[in-house]
């Protein structure tokens, strides 16, 4: 016992948990400062999603899950809208963390509950962490894997212990874990696709729903953390629906018909032109444009490089150089956009100039295996002249390809190999289309049988899981201190696991390295460093062809809800902060869902 107590004097007890140790609320807060604490209860919200669901099980690869699911289940402790990286107590009210940094003790809250009623305790959160890091979706697994335990010393007592040299993520990615009942799941198998309604702990459960049409969540009025600081003034809506569609059109002529009442818009010509309807006019629908300071996320067409024919780094060059932005944005999306040009964009982890001395450092080592522009400025996709078809772009395009051992045959571009190059856009919904179809239209121009091809919501993602296709166009949200899921974006190993989010393949050990790197970083600045020096690694690749990114959400919505002054900094906080304004849906006679 006295070896406990000395154990425990030693130990740093913290009320939340942050990548480098700021936390910006203070340990008596009451409330996030971006919620209203006097928003009233009620109502609905009802949003548009595209794509389709066949599971409730959110956790494992099989499957299409329903969106939502997470607001089912507590974790350990909550993050801040207002916060990169900083999570503050929800489950646990406290954590006690060792000398070494190698075990972290959750001290859990008494009240926590499930919806059942029965008690949420360490051993529920250890099964879950165990469930994961071994049956678990493979994003999971990977970022679990420097996990060796978690132990219920007592039902309010969590021990987690870590590999040394771990990410500094892991123990924010463990808080953040959705903790599981290990009594339901004695009795289900957790790695089974489902569409039995899970057991959860958090603010709402599943509510009624139609495989693939739709899905409510409604609020759980005895939830037993709706007091705690983390959660006042948040989970306002009695019901959350999110309805699904398979064509983006479909979904917008649905909400100016009232059919569901929040539509986040991401079509320029849309928001430009698509908004003179009855109810826009008449003010019953208000538009708005919140700002969004993430990361803009890595948004482009990525190249599959496990296909022999996209292994040549000129050969992806000379596909990037097909497609003219600035026609694209000019004539498809109103100039509403910026090019997008880095991994990190729209964030000081982007590169740019000359690398200094500590980016220097960092590359030397690897000088003989790395292009030379890693050295010098970072590479950005070229400027086209906006008239659709810039030749001078196509025919720097064609000399790479014959650089590289293609050949033309007629109107045929051959590959060094002798076979036809024939490429496939795979896609799963049609809103890229008219972006797509220009970009083609120039491949062909080089002899290139470039095509796309539409798939199901279900199709798209098995051959996305198992690396069947040659382009797909993604977006990739990027965390504000990356560090483990970088393994799981741009890693080797990844590289060769089903389901992983390195969808073009990369497997460089120049890349592996730097992750190792910006892993272990101990500072921000050290951090900076070391994802700039990634950044050009990543750049030089030819990864990907890069598309566009604005620093906002434009969303659409009935009149009929309140507000917070003023919204989370990185996110639109509508699910989260907005309310239901019963007075405004009188007076607009709205009868939506």
């Amino acid at each position: 016992m006295c070896g406990r107590a000395s154990a425990a004097a030693e130990e740093l007890k913290v009320y939340g948990l942050s990548v480098f140790g700021d936390l910006a609320e203070a340990p008596d807060f009451k409330a996030f400062g971006y919620v209203n604490v006097a928003a009233p209860k009620g109502g609905a919200l009802s949003r548009d999603k595209l794509g389709t669901f066949n599971s409730l099980n959110a956790f494992i690869l099989r499957g299409d899950p329903a969106f939502g699911l997470e607001f089912v289940f507590d974790s350990l402790l909550k993050g801040s809208l207002d916060e990169h990286d900083a999570l503050y107590g929800l489950v646990a009210r406290a954590v006690r963390i060792s000398p070494d940094k190698r075990t972290y003790r959750f001290l859990l809250r008494k009240e926590a509950r499930f919806h059942d009623g029965a008690a949420l305790t360490a051993k529920d959160a250890a099964f879950s962490l165990e469930m994961l890091k071994s049956k678990g979706h493979p994003t999971f697994r990977l970022q679990l894997r420097d996990l060796i335990s978690a132990t219920p010393e007592a039902d309010d007592n969590l021990v987690v212990r870590f590999e040394a040299g771990r990410s500094r993520q892991l123990p924010l990615f463990v808080a953040g874990c959705p903790i599981f009942s290990s009594s339901y799941y004695g009795k289900i198998p957790f790695d089974e696709t489902t569409l039995e309604p899970p057991l959860g702990s958090g603010p709402y459960r599943v509510g009624r729903f139609e495989q693939g049409r739709f899905i409510a969540f409604d609020r759980v009025e005895d939830y037993w953390a709706k007091d705690l600081p983390v959660n006042v003034g948040q989970a306002n809506f009695d019901t959350i629906r999110f309805d699904y569609y398979s064509d983006r059109a479909v979904a917008f002529e649905g909400f100016k018909a009232g059919a569901f009442a929040v539509h986040e818009e991401s079509k320029a010509s849309t928001w430009a032109r698509g908004y003179d309807f009855p109810a826009m006019r008449d003010g019953r629908v208000k538009r708005e444009t919140i700002p969004d300071e993430n990361l803009s996320g890595v948004q482009g067409w990525f190249l599959n490089v496990r296909r022999p024919a996209l292994q040549d780094r000129r050969i992806r060059e000379a596909i990037g150089n097909a497609f003219d932005f600035a026609w694209t944005n000019k004539n498809l999306m109103f100039d509403a956009y910026e090019r997008t040009t880095s991994y990190f964009q729209n964030s000081e982890l982007a590169a740019s100039g000359l690398p200094d001395a500590a980016e220097l450092a960092l590359l030397e080592p690897f000088r003989d295996k790395l292009p030379s522009e890693v050295f010098s400025q970072p590479y950005l996709p070229p400027e086209a002249d906006g008239s659709g078809q810039d030749r001078i772009l196509l025919r720097r395009a064609y000399a790479l390809l014959l650089e590289a051992g293609c050949k033309r045959e007629g109107a045929k571009l051959m590959l060094p190999d002798g076979r036809s190059f024939e490429l496939e856009f795979l896609s799963a919904e049609s809103g890229l289309l008219p972006h797509t179809q220009t970009f083609v239209a120039n491949l062909k121009q080089l002899g290139v049988n470039a095509r796309i091809r539409l798939v199901d919501a279900a199709q798209y993602k098995l051959r996305l899981d198992n690396f069947d296709f040659d382009v797909v166009s993604a977006r990739i949200l990027m965390f504000y201190s990356p560090g483990e899921e970088l393994r799981d974006l741009f890693g080797s190993e990844a590289a060769r696991t089903h389901g992983s989010r390195n969808i073009a393949g990369i497997a460089d050990p120049t890349v592996d390295a730097l992750i190792a790197k910006a892993v272990a970083a101990n500072t921000r600045v050290e951090l900076v460093h070391v994802c700039r020096a990634l950044d050009r690694v990543l750049r030089a690749g030819r990864y990907w062809v890069p598309h566009w990114y604005k620093p906002s959400h434009w969303i659409a919505h009935w009149d009929i809800f309140g507000r917070p002054e003023r919204p989370p900094r990185y996110n639109p906080g509508i699910e989260f902060t907005w309310w239901y304004d019963e007075e405004k849906a009188k007076r607009i006679n709205f009868f939506g869902r």
